[in-house]
């Protein structure tokens, strides 16, 4: 029977579970989207327990196409900074997953930042004070979730990032199932020492956050660490879980960026650029946020910059489920085609505020340059030249902070499908955009974490030798031109700026 990894993805709007033989190519596949709760302006959650039903059930689909195959491992993917808190001795979560998208602790933010501002922690974490991160998340839940801080105090509350809520469940749950998290996800909660891969006593007192309701860390990569899915649950036996990994720290690894200064852009429900800056962490001047790349096994940990776009495909959905514009997400590129530019309209989605390089969480969302003349395919072009804007910024800060002009640039995610956008992004950069034959690299890089802690997959140097190219895209424009488009970029922005609530 042949032997699989399995790498269960577990995303912002959905959970898929892929299984990848041993050159790495996907053989089976299931997929299911979870709701997305919007209770009040700046909220958005998601059911945990959807969450765990639907990734017992992408499992048990997957395999069954697969035709039940031998597993030799799991490796899990995850939205990074969303987080659970459950009861570890029913498995019940007290509320609804606060997703990295929600923005309610702005205030406790600027609270906390005090007369330091947002770089308090960040010569400790990496990181500015942003609603982005875990760690001000869970100091709002113990405060305003009935019963939690209590219940955490007796030992009986459990909370952690999606990765820790996934395998806690795998691994028998209230039956003893592991409490951990790996460095990727750890440092992004904002309560973790980037020199000790530690919980930061200083910070989590600041925070009121027991140290109790957090995992253990562990690598990235790791045979034992991780513990085996329990025989009654959808692996139905007990299979070594030997790696979790932040989703866009994944795509760095399934993209063969294990060399310093290499760089991938995925492009989802946000847009994510990290560069591989090798063993030694850089402190970021240009508003980039110092985070891990990956640890595997006992080797030295691997960190990166990263610059985060909080909006991108995001406003694709935005656009067909508020404004009915499309009835399929993919349907966005035949109707911007129909345009040859935006007709003067910008977008900027900050509908979560600015993040990377400007980390404005006052922003709002506008759109302007609206004239009669602008019909539906102009806003739905804008609407794609905001990613491509955005991760504009994003690169120049960069390259700001590593003095390492990029040549290239690798890009996976759901939308490198949009062959406008890629090419709008190439102009926009002026550098070449480049997809990789297997463009789902969240998943590969989960697979390829669990494997190479098994000896199924190669070492990085290796797996970086295999990463294939599928199409490229040249700048297409003048130099003038991309300016000058950037220049009405800039002056949307700030009108985004200049709300007032």
């Amino acid at each position: 029977m042949t032997a699989l990894i399995a790498a269960i993805d577990q995303g912002t709007t959905s959970t898929r579970c892929i299984l990848f033989d041993a050159d790495g190519d996907p053989v089976a596949a299931a997929q299911t989207e979870h709701t997305q709760h919007t209770p009040a302006p700046g909220l958005v959650e998601h059911d945990a327990e959807e969450v765990r039903r639907n990734t017992e059930a992408v499992v048990r689909e997957a395999l069954e196409r697969a035709g039940s195959p031998r597993g030799e491992a799991v490796g899990i993917t995850n939205q990074r900074e969303t987080v659970v808190f459950w009861n570890r001795l029913t498995g019940e979560p007290y509320t609804n997953a606060i997703v990295w998208q929600d923005t309610r602790t702005r205030e406790l933010c600027e609270q906390l930042g005090g007369d330091e501002g947002p770089e308090r922690f960040r010569a400790t974490c990496g990181l500015p004070l942003s609603t982005y991160f875990s760690g001000p998340k869970i100091a709002w839940a113990l405060e305003h979730v009935d019963d939690l801080r209590q219940e955490a105090e007796r030992g009986r509350a459990l909370c952690g990032t999606m990765d820790s809520w996934v395998i806690w469940n795998l691994t028998g749950g209230p039956r003893g199932g592991r409490h951990v998290t790996d460095v990727t996800n750890a440092s992004r909660t904002m309560l973790m020492d980037l020199a000790t891969l530690d919980w930061d006593e200083e910070v989590l007192a600041a925070l009121s956050i027991p140290r109790s309701l957090l995992p253990e860390i562990v690598p990235t990569s790791d045979a034992e660490a991780f513990g085996v899915t329990s025989a009654d649950g959808p692996f139905a036996a007990a299979v070594p879980i030997t790696s979790a990994v932040g989703d866009q720290q994944a795509a760095l690894i399934g993209q063969g960026c294990f060399a310093p200064g290499d760089a991938k852009n995925t492009y989802g429900t946000g847009c994510f650029l990290l560069s591989n800056t090798g063993e030694r962490p850089i402190v970021s001047t240009s508003g980039m946020l110092t985070t891990l790349a990956y640890r595997l096994g006992t080797a030295p940990p691997v960190y990166a910059l990263e610059g985060s776009v909080a909006i991108a495909g995001a406003l694709v959905q935005w656009l067909r489920d508020n404004l009915g514009f499309f009835e399929h997400a993919g349907e966005i590129e035949a109707l911007a085609s129909q345009a040859t530019d935006s007709g003067g309209v910008f977008i900027v989605p900050a509908f979560s505020g600015l993040f990377a390089p400007r980390w404005r969480p006052d922003a709002r969302g506008v759109i302007v340059g609206l004239t009669r003349y602008v019909e539906r395919a102009h806003i739905a072009r804008a609407a794609l030249e905001a990613t491509c804007f955005q991760t504009r910024e994003v690169l120049q800060a960069m390259e700001r902070d590593t003095h390492l002009p990029l040549e290239r640039l690798k890009v996976d995610g759901g939308m490198v499908a949009n062959e406008l956008l890629m090419q709008i992004q190439a102009d926009l950069l002026g550098i070449p955009i480049v997809r990789p034959a297997v463009t789902e690299t969240t998943a590969v890089g989960a697979a390829f974490a669990a494997g190479m802690a098994i000896g199924f997959y190669p070492e990085p140097d290796e797996l970086a030798r295999r990463w294939r190219e599928d199409r490229r895209w040249e700048p297409r424009i003048a130099d003038a031109e991309r300016e000058e488009r950037t220049r009405g970029w800039e002056r949307a922005v700030e009108r985004s700026l200049d709300w007032v609530e």
